[in-house]
């Protein structure tokens, strides 16, 4: 059975040396391709590094993460289009990029204010990228589902090369992003008691979009929940996601691994 993270990050594992010992352990689970995600110029140089050293096992993408955007975000988005230019290891995607309430201060109203604006701003010239590039865009939405479809519609972005991550809201919005031609991929939050709403948002969608991840080291699956995640553990997010859309496990692996395949080039 061969699986697809399509949304993992590895510098921490990177940063203690870790990087080989952990995709052995994918490899050891069916894991045999995965997409590192980047989220700052302070991840993007290494994660081409990590794809050239790991040709057709890592794969990489370049974009300024929402709770990555400060007053300097003009600076940082001014270096991401350089990447599908240089030699050596292109990215897969841009992103991931979008906006984030959930993390604005909460004691300071002016201050997120600021800070959501900029958002708004890396996120609009991200898609201004994106749109030039033709390229896939990952999409990070929490708390801002609205107004980040609001801001693709407006950027003439193909929606069909749009996939917001870790999708965690449920069946409505799932249409909403299905309607365009747009897609979620879903992570270990579907294992979770609690994340009913957010399976009938997978089996909204179907398989015949579906992508899977883990955005490791975050939001383990059960039962490893309480665990720093890895690319290994995607296994489980498979078995459940099966579940959910009454399938097997292996034709839940062909489908998703073809589509993260097909939606990303590799």
């Amino acid at each position: 059975m061969e699986l697809i993270d399509s949304h993992t990050h590895l510098e921490s594992f990177d940063k203690r040396g870790e990087t080989d010992a952990v995709l052995a352990r994918a490899r050891e689970s069916g894991v045999t391709r995965l997409i590192t995600i980047g989220t700052s110029s302070e991840d993007w140089a290494r994660y081409r590094g990590l794809a050239e050293k790991h040709a057709g096992t890592v794969f990489y993408t370049v974009g300024l993460h929402p709770c990555s955007v400060d007053d300097r975000w003009s600076e940082e988005v001014a270096q991401i289009e350089a990447y599908w230019s240089v030699d050596g290891a292109r990215p897969v995607a841009l992103g991931e990029c979008g906006l984030d309430r959930f993390h604005l201060p909460k004691d300071d109203a002016a201050r997120a204010e600021k800070i959501f604006a900029w958002q708004r701003a890396a996120f609009a010239a991200q898609l201004v990228i994106a749109e030039r590039l033709r390229c896939p865009l990952v999409v990070h939405s929490r708390g801002a589902f609205a107004e980040c479809v609001e801001m693709i519609d407006a950027s003439g972005v193909n929606w069909d090369r749009v996939v917001f991550h870790c999708f965690t809201e449920g069946p409505a919005e799932m249409a909403e992003l299905t309607r365009r031609g747009g897609r979620g991929s879903f992570t270990g939050v579907v294992t979770y008691k609690s994340a009913d709403n957010v399976r009938a948002a997978l089996v909204a969608q179907g398989i015949e979009r579906l992508m899977l991840e883990t955005d490791a080291p975050y939001l383990t699956p059960v039962p490893h929940r309480g665990k720093a995640n890895e690319p290994a553990f995607m296994k489980f997010t498979a078995e459940a996601a099966a579940q959910a859309l009454g399938v097997s496990s292996e034709a839940l692996a062909e489908k998703t691994t073809a589509n993260a395949r097909a939606f990303f080039g590799i």
